[in-house]
C-alpha cells in the first residue's frame, strides 16, 4: 500500500489563534513528543512579528530547545525576508511561505495584492538562493468566504510560477474548509499534471466536516503529504467560519485501518492528543483521542456473560 506522509502543524497553525499564551517549555515539550511518532515534518512556530502573532513570540527560543530527531524536518513559517533571516539563524530544516489564491483574502490577511506577494516571497527565494528548502503554502485555493469560488486555474498559475522560482514543494490549502471531494480529486489531477516534480501537500480544514473525505479523495488520487493538527486545533484567524484544521490522529487512524503506511504511531498520538486539553486549557474537536481506535474492545458486560451460559 502507498506511503502516506504527515505534517504536523499544531505548535503553528494550531496555536496561534489560542487566546492565552502557552509556555516555551509545553511546547518544546510536546514538538519534542511528537517528534518520536513518525512524523515526516513538524511546523515548529512562525518568524513573524510578535505583534502580529503573540502566541508565537518565543520563535527563537522553541527552535534552539527543541530535540531535534533524524528523519524528521522541522519547518517554520516566514512571512518576509526579516522572518527568513531569522529562520536561517535558528537552522530550520524548511521555510514555508504564504499567500492567498484569493485576492480579497489576500488583502485582508497580508495587506497586500496578489502580486505585491508574489514579488515579496519571490524575493524570499532569492535571498535564500537554495542554501534551505522553501515550501508555498497557497491560502484558500478550495474557495473564499468573502469572493467564493477561487478558478481553480488562478491556483494552478500562481502554483506554477513558483515551482519556476525553484521553490521545493506547494502546500494547496482549503483554509476555511470550503472544499469537496470531486473538487479535491479535479484540483490534485490537474497540480500533478502539471507539476510532476513539486512536492505537493494538501492541507484541509474539517469546518464543514468534509475534512477526512477531502483527505481520502486525494490520497486515491495519488497525493501523498498532509497537513494535520493534534486535536484538530487551529483556524485562520483572517477568515471568517474557518474552524480547526484536519485532526492529525482522525486523518491518520483512518489511513492506518485502511491500510495506508503512514509510518506514524498511532498510539503515542493517540495518547499526546489526550494530553492537548491539559495544555490548552479546554477540549479540542479530534474524536479518535476521546473514543478509541477501532481496534480496541471492551470487555462484555457481566450480564452478557450470564445470558451465555443459560444459552448453552
Amino acid at each position: 500500500m502507498t506511503r502516506i506522509y504527515f505534517n504536523e502543524v499544531v505548535t503553528r497553525d494550531g496555536f496561534q489563534i489560542e487566546p492565552g499564551f502557552i509556555p516555551t517549555d509545553s511546547k518544546v515539550a510536546l514538538i519534542d513528543a511528537l517528534s518520536l511518532c513518525g512524523y515526516a515534518k513538524i511546523e515548529a512556530t512562525s518568524f513573524t512579528s510578535p505583534k502580529a502573532i503573540p502566541m508565537l513570540r518565543d520563535a527563537d527560543e522553541v527552535m534552539g530547545r527543541i530535540q531535534r530527531v533524524a528523519g524528521v524536518e522541522y519547518t517554520v513559517l516566514v512571512p518576509n525576508l526579516r522572518g527568513a533571516e531569522r529562520a536561517m539563524e535558528a537552522k530550520a530544516d524548511e521555510l514555508n511561505l504564504v499567500m492567498s489564491t484569493s485576492e480579497t483574502h489576500n488583502l485582508s490577511n497580508l495587506r497586500m495584492t496578489r502580486a505585491q506577494s508574489f514579488a515579496a516571497l519571490a524575493g524570499v527565494v532569492r535571498y535564500v538562493d537554495g542554501q534551505t528548502p522553501i515550501n508555498v503554502s497557497l491560502s484558500t485555493c478550495f474557495g473564499c468566504p468573502m469572493e467564493g469560488d477561487v478558478p481553480q486555474a488562478d491556483v494552478l498559475a500562481i502554483a506554477r510560477r513558483f515551482a519556476d522560482h525553484g521553490v521545493r514543494g506547494i502546500t494547496i490549502c482549503d483554509t476555511t474548509g470550503m472544499a469537496h471531494p470531486v473538487q479535491v480529486q479535479r484540483m490534485v489531477e490537474a497540480l500533478q499534471a502539471q507539476l510532476p516534480h513539486t512536492q505537493l501537500t494538501l492541507h484541509f480544514h474539517n469546518t464543514r466536516g468534509m475534512g477526512l473525505a477531502n483527505i481520502l479523495a486525494a490520497v486515491q488520487a495519488g497525493i501523498t503529504r498532509f497537513d494535520g493538527s493534534l486535536g484538530g486545533l487551529g483556524g485562520c484567524p483572517y477568515a471568517p467560519g474557518a474552524s480547526g484544521n484536519v485532526c492529525s490522529e482522525d486523518a491518520i487512524h483512518m489511513l492506518d485501518a485502511m491500510g495506508y503506511d503512514t509510518g506514524m504511531d498511532v498510539t503515542k498520538l493517540i495518547q499526546l492528543a489526550r494530553q492537548l486539553p491539559q495544555i490548552v486549557g479546554h477540549e479540542v474537536p479530534g474524536q479518535v483521542a476521546k473514543a478509541g481506535r477501532i481496534t480496541d474492545l471492551h470487555p462484555a458486560p457481566a450480564d452478557v456473560n450470564a445470558l451465555r451460559g443459560l444459552a448453552s
